[in-house]
């Protein structure tokens, strides 16, 4: 039985229409080069720090840019709100009435996760049981670390009763890192089908409104 789904944000469970890679994009390609387009996806997903350390290969300007990233990214917010994906409030009502746990992991940090949530109205104890940063833990994705945290936050101590879902490839990566019982790669966001069942996906969904009828809750 499921006990846990720690499901990723931008893309996954919260509409944000590209804007965060967008930005990112931006900040890269003023301090040195542009990145391209292939260098991006590879690092959709990945904890923004890391991301922008490696995409200028500047590491010494990394809390620079990360400062700037955040600036810009929630100026953007702002600008246009991001909204939950159509379904998936519900969706995650129906886990939660059922006893399943809900944990947000996500490679933005509480500058920019906090704001967001509350955007959206979403809090900890009432919509949700745990966020997950990745300024948090160690070693951001592919690595299984958040989800790790959000096993620990939510007292669920085995990851067979675990379900890991987003919208990108290292979604899926520390999802299979973690030893889930379902993996689940949604097509919701920024990356495309054969990207995402390149990694091994358990599943592959449109969107994570289709999460109660996978697991048997509809």
């Amino acid at each position: 039985m499921i006990r846990l789904a720690a499901l990723d944000i931008a893309g996954t469970t919260i509409e944000e229409r590209g804007t965060v890679y967008r930005v990112l994009a931006e900040v890269v390609a003023e301090h040195r080069r542009p990145a391209s387009d292939a260098d991006l996806r590879h690092w959709m997903g990945a904890d923004k720090r890391a991301a922008l350390a490696a995409l200028t290969g500047d590491p010494d300007a990394t809390e620079k840019l990360h400062a700037r990233f955040v600036e810009r990214l929630n100026a953007a917010y702002t600008a246009d709100p991001p909204t939950p994906i159509p379904g998936v409030p519900e969706a995650v009502a129906v886990l939660r009435a059922a006893g399943v746990r809900v944990a947000l992991t996500t490679g933005f940090d509480h500058t920019v996760t906090d704001p967001l949530l509350d955007a959206v109205g979403w809090r900890v104890g009432e919509h949700l049981d745990a966020v997950v940063c990745a300024a948090d833990v160690p070693a951001g994705r592919p690595q299984p670390d958040m989800i790790h945290r959000a096993m620990t936050l939510t007292g669920v101590q085995t990851p067979k009763a675990v379900l890991a879902a987003g919208d990108t490839a290292l979604d899926v990566r520390a999802g299979r890192a973690a030893g889930a019982a379902f993996v689940i790669a949604v097509l919701s966001g920024a990356q495309t089908r054969a990207e995402l069942e390149r990694e091994g996906p358990t599943h592959v969904i449109d969107s994570l409104a289709d999460l109660p009828r996978l697991i048997g809750l509809e």
